[in-house]
């Protein structure tokens, strides 16, 4: 349970860092990008899926960059349902995805070595 809570907090200040290091991108507070940071983690896990299986072709054919497009899709449409997430264009949801993707990949390594899996 604290892992998880650890994991949403950190990704929310993740939605921040990526507000103030491009400006395509804007959050208007934390508790703006607590509720984007869970309305992605939703999107990511119910609807990507489906998204991924549904473009199988076009990603093995584009060498799996097309889950770049993917990621930015999700991006943009958690934007365009909360109010305090504002993202400019998808150019600018492309470049805001890849800077979370990499601040997710990033806490997920923190959250691993805070919090070991005992077994």
């Amino acid at each position: 349970m604290i892992k998880t809570l650890s994991r949403w907090l950190l990704l929310a200040g993740a939605l921040l860092l990526v507000a103030s290091l491009y400006p395509g991108v804007q959050v208007k507070s934390f508790g703006a990008a607590l509720i984007a940071a869970l309305v992605l983690g939703l999107l990511n896990t119910l609807l990507r899926p489906i998204l991924v299986l549904l473009t199988l072709p076009v990603t093995v054919l584009s060498l799996g960059l097309f889950l770049f497009v993917i990621n930015a899709l999700m991006f943009w449409a958690a934007a365009s349902v909360l109010d305090g997430l504002a993202v400019t264009s998808f150019g600018a949801a492309l470049i805001g995805s890849l800077i979370y993707s990499l601040c997710g990949m990033g806490i997920d390594v923190i959250i691993e070595r805070l919090f070991p899996e005992v077994d």
